[in-house]
């Protein structure tokens, strides 16, 4: 394992652009460490980000991990960059010539998408206590290391689409078609998604639910749900507007978890299928 990582940690290493991603991917978490200080007036409220209490453990955990799951695109570039440039750069055949197996192949670009799924998450682990240490008003070990399955979900989240990435990297070999794929099929579920509403309302059926579940993106991007709702100060303004049949849910959910598992390593499974068939 660590010698199939060494390889593509190397390839990391002479990339220019890969390094240029990975430097703004963390410019813009740091960044979004600086938002505590920023001012706004809402609703009667007159005071900056940190005063809303969006920082308070253990509801950091979960503002955090949603809004930097966001930034993933950066490091997905990265995988499919690298994954592309190999056929480009026929790097994939002088591995296999210097007695790399197909198999060894993938398995260097599976454990190349965990370790970054996993660096990513510490990185937003250490950016998030830091700040939760700055603003929380609850400083008990007990809240702060409460609810941090926001964390495993993140990192699941981004393993997902890391290997849909190499997935589609693999099989476009070239960049900015395989970047393409990715966009086409997002576009493609969002469709699905609508039509499943749709039907669901005419019929009153439940199509739209299990789509949530089933399909990548989507399982992917359920996993983690919105918290704004969870502010104190949206609850309350929207506590004085009469809204009715809105229930909001917060839990991470066990179906989107077995969900990502299963498609992380189904994708695996069809890269290593499609790079066994050709000929490299």
């Amino acid at each position: 394992m660590k010698r199939l990582l060494d390889i593509e940690f190397h390839k990391f290493r002479y990339s220019k652009s890969s390094k240029v991603l990975t430097i703004i991917y963390l410019a813009i978490v740091i960044l979004l460490m600086l938002t505590g200080m920023i001012r706004i007036e809402l609703n009667g409220f007159n005071g900056s980000f940190s005063d809303l209490g969006i920082f308070n453990f253990p509801l950091i955990w979960h503002v955090s991990t949603y809004f930097t799951s966001f930034l993933k695109i950066f490091i997905a570039i990265v995988i499919v960059s690298l994954t592309a440039n190999e056929y480009t750069n026929r790097t994939l055949k002088q591995n296999l010539i210097d007695g790399l197996s197909k198999k060894e192949l993938i398995l260097s670009k599976f454990y190349f998408a965990c370790s970054l799924a996993f660096l990513t998450t510490i990185i937003v682990f250490l950016a998030s206590l830091t700040l939760g240490l700055i603003y929380s008003d609850f400083n008990e070990a007990s809240i702060i290391f409460s609810q941090m399955g926001y964390l495993g979900a993140f990192f699941l989240g981004h393993l997902v689409f890391f290997c849909f990435c190499l997935f589609a990297g693999i099989l476009v070999k070239r960049s900015a078609f395989a970047l393409g794929f990715v966009a086409v099929w997002w576009i493609f579920e969002g469709v699905l998604n609508l039509i499943a509403r749709g039907v669901d309302q005419l019929y009153d059926t439940h199509i739209y639910d299990w789509l949530l579940h089933l399909l990548p993106l989507n399982a992917m991007s359920n996993l983690i749900k919105e918290p704004i709702t969870k502010i104190d100060l949206i609850s309350s303004a929207m506590n004085q507007i009469d809204i009715k049949g809105l229930n909001f849910t917060y839990d991470i959910e066990w179906v989107d978890i077995l969900s990502v598992c299963i498609w992380s390593a189904l994708l695996i499974y069809w890269s290593y299928a499609l790079l066994k068939r050709r000929d490299l």
